[in-house]
């Protein structure tokens, strides 16, 4: 086998269901990130701003690289969940979004990837590189794209006809030469605009382009602090992330479950009942949620999520808890309190901190 094709099936022995190869050039869709950004699409993800210059060539992750491995993970859960758009909207429970109900996907992908890269270095002695699993300046859909893994839908997401969009992108950079795949060309999404109107509130200002301000899983974890009044009711039963535009791309309905264990829903993680969030000291939290991607929201951001999807509810059994948030030592969620009870107008309800 040559070089390449024996580098892929070692990754499909890792666990990586979709390989591909490109070559180490400046991203192509570098000036669409740029207008991107300049429009304000990022909200106040300022991270994007500041290594912007950084995401136009991979030489400035990893210097000397000639060629970025792709590789893609399928983490769609085994047993589907019912559509989470049918749950009744006064059920104490937020939803959770898929790629988050097992391990903490970083560790998983970066264990793969340093199997990977220890392997390579044996077998191609002098060869050096990097893993990236999303936490360093590379537009992995782009390389991805390139690498022939798939194309960008119309909700931006990479789809890939075999495994849809419930995948995670990982990548390793090389100082080792090889052979790129042919770029994915082709859009497959046709006259389908299913994730565009699906979208609850109506994020997508055009085809392919997603303004954060108003996507739910911007809200719900990059968003920190309290929320804009405007948004503080469109959450729409999620307390961590969204699936909806995936829900209905036609490209998952047929799509096969993940193989790996660790990615696979914890028992209790499709669904968290709120009150319960509510009640977890800072300890608590770490110790459910600490290997967990949900631990990227902090304590204060899944309980001012599921204080806001509480007062959504207008179940009167929340307000007990919401009262008891009043005296939280976060100032964040102190205030979304406030302003949770509020929203169950009831004029007996003290609102009161000695804050």
């Amino acid at each position: 086998m040559s070089p390449e094709e024996r580098i892929k099936a070692r990754a499909r022995e890792l666990g990586f269901e979709l390989t591909g190869i490109a070559a180490a050039n400046e991203a192509e869709s570098f000036d669409r990130l740029c207008a991107w950004l300049d429009a304000g699409h990022a909200g106040e993800m300022s991270y994007l701003h500041r290594h912007r210059q950084a995401r136009r060539h991979p030489q400035s992750i990893f210097p000397g690289v000639r060629s970025v491995v792709m590789l893609g993970i399928n983490y769609k859960p085994a047993e589907e969940e019912r559509p989470s758009l049918a749950l009744p909207a006064c059920q104490l429970t937020g939803q959770v979004a898929r790629y988050a109900r097992g391990e903490d996907y970083h560790q998983v992908l970066r264990d793969k990837l340093n199997a990977l890269l220890a392997w390579i270095q044996q077998e191609f002695p002098g060869t050096s590189g990097r893993g990236v699993v999303d936490t360093a300046p590379l537009l992995e859909r782009d390389f991805a794209r390139r690498a022939g893994l798939g194309w960008f839908g119309k909700n931006t997401m990479l789809l890939n006809r075999r495994l849809g969009s419930y995948f995670f992108l990982a990548a390793l950079l090389l100082d080792l030469p090889l052979t790129p795949d042919p770029p994915h060309a082709t859009s497959h999404c046709g006259t389908c605009t299913a994730c565009l109107d699906a979208c609850p509130t109506a994020a997508f200002p055009a085809p392919g382009v997603l303004d954060s301000r108003r996507c739910i899983s911007y809200l719900t974890i990059e968003l920190k602090g309290e929320l804009p009044q405007e948004a503080r009711e469109q959450l729409h039963g999620w307390v961590f992330g969204c699936d909806v535009c995936q829900e209905v791309c036609p490209w998952n309905r047929k799509a096969p479950a993940g193989q790996e264990p660790r990615l696979q829903p914890r028992p209790g993680m499709s669904a968290l009942p709120l009150l319960e969030l509510l009640s977890l000291s800072p300890e608590e939290f770490r110790q459910r949620f600490r290997d967990t991607a949900l631990w990227r929201s902090k304590r204060q951001g899944m309980i001012r999520n599921a204080l806001l999807l509480l007062a959504a509810s207008q179940d009167r059994q929340a307000i007990p808890a919401c009262q008891n948030c009043l005296n939280d030592p976060d100032p964040v969620i102190r205030a979304t309190a406030r302003w949770a009870l509020q929203q169950f107008d009831l004029t007996d309800v003290d609102t009161r901190t000695d804050s």
